[in-house]
């Protein structure tokens, strides 16, 4: 027969009222009192009725977490990170308290849904989640920018977090505008100028953002290479649709612009889009963006893995890495160093980046100020780049 919470507070020595209230740490009780319904918990072995509890406090103990690849370790370290939060094991090593705000961390199970990058599919797990009255959801990564997905995206948030669910965006623009990504240092909270609206507001919550710093970074890379020497520099992006490509093509073609380098059509000559973030795209990517334009010196990728089948694409066409072309990613994913020549590249704080999404998704951190925290960049030079060849 199952243990009931009333056998709990028979145990312990208390009413059923204080061992729920123990359970859900939605009330002050002794500490006494509180190790004694624990051991009570403990001996008895007491499993809590998900559901029911759901019902009664109008959530669950489910946290979702929203991936495009799961395989993709981009997406591994953030969804890591975040589940890490949940046990408390991220705070201490990126300088916040261990306990948050003071209180005891809330349990959650954290669940991590592989969208496969279709927005159909984001949406349709934004639906499961909503009905299992999940407490929060973190997505990851960019966003399709696509106006009926963004509306209709807005507006699932919007139901979920006027019902009392934590939304957490990590990776991707604000839900009401995407100007925070433009420059922001590590453990800041800004917004940039241009930006004007407020964080999407429910009736019960708001859409809390943790935003990259995707153009500073490529800015920053293609003004090293510029800054070598390069002038036929050329960019394998990933795909057009996402706002993590258009930021990071952004920042790539304003350090162009700082320089006084390539005019528009140029710099679309010397930019493929792939399909995706994998290495296949970088393979193809390179083919033909070398096939277009010979004289290239320089290859910017559209982050790590993409590099790499730039660099197995170089290799076959006879060209060695970087003494006739340099190559450079951007994520520093932890392969990026042991890569054969090491991969320059730019470092964003993902570990960090996740751990704050899973305490902002939890409660345990403070909401930041605009609804926007956002985390900076790291140029990392490695063997991957160098001074162009003489002549080029």
């Amino acid at each position: 027969m199952a243990v009931t919470l009333a056998d709990v507070a028979a145990r312990a020595g208390v009413s059923s009222a204080t061992v729920s209230r123990v359970l859900n740490s939605n009330y002050p009780v002794a500490d006494a009192t509180r190790n004694r319904v624990l051991r009570a918990v403990d001996e008895l072995e007491y499993v809590v009725n998900g559901p029911a509890s759901a019902l009664a406090a109008a959530s669950s103990d489910l946290l979702g977490i929203l991936v495009n690849d799961i395989a993709d370790p981009f997406f591994g370290i953030i969804a890591g990170a975040v589940q890490g939060a949940l046990e408390g094991r991220q705070g201490a090593a990126h300088g916040e308290p261990e306990g948050g705000q003071g209180g005891p961390l809330p349990q959650k199970l954290a669940v991590v849904c592989n969208t496969g990058g279709s927005p159909e599919r984001e949406l349709t797990y934004l639906t499961l989640l909503q009905r299992q009255r999940a407490a929060a959801i973190v997505l990851t990564g960019g966003a399709v920018e696509d106006p009926e997905h963004s509306a209709a995206l807005a507006a699932r948030l919007r139901r979920l977090a006027a019902g009392g669910t934590r939304i957490v965006l990590c990776g991707r623009p604000p839900l009401e505008g995407t100007g925070t990504e433009q420059a922001a240092g590590p453990g800041t909270s800004q917004r940039a100028p241009h930006s004007a609206p407020e964080p999407a507001q429910g009736a019960c919550g708001t859409v809390l953002t943790v935003a990259f710093d995707n153009r500073g970074g490529a800015q920053a890379l293609t003004a090293h290479l510029l800054t070598l020497g390069h002038r036929h520099i050329g960019y394998v992006a990933g795909p057009a649709e996402r706002t993590t490509t258009r930021h990071r093509l952004e920042g790539h073609r304003a350090a162009l612009a700082a320089h006084g380098g390539l005019d528009a059509g140029q710099a679309e000559r010397l930019t493929v889009h792939g399909g995706g973030y994998d290495r296949s795209c970088g393979y193809q990517g390179a083919r033909e963006l070398l096939h277009r334009a010979p004289g290239t010196t320089a290859v910017l990728a559209a982050n790590d893995t993409v590099a790499l089948g730039v660099c197995a694409a170089l290799r076959e066409m006879g060209l060695r890495v970087p003494q006739d072309v340099s190559v450079a990613g951007f994520d520093d994913l932890p392969f990026s160093a042991d890569a054969s020549p090491s991969l320059t590249t730019v470092r964003l704080p993902l570990h960090e980046a996740g751990a704050r999404a899973g305490r902002l998704a939890l409660g345990t951190l403070p909401p930041p100020p605009g609804g926007v925290t956002a985390v900076g960049h790291e140029l990392v030079v490695r063997a991957s780049t160098a001074p162009p060849r003489a002549g080029d």
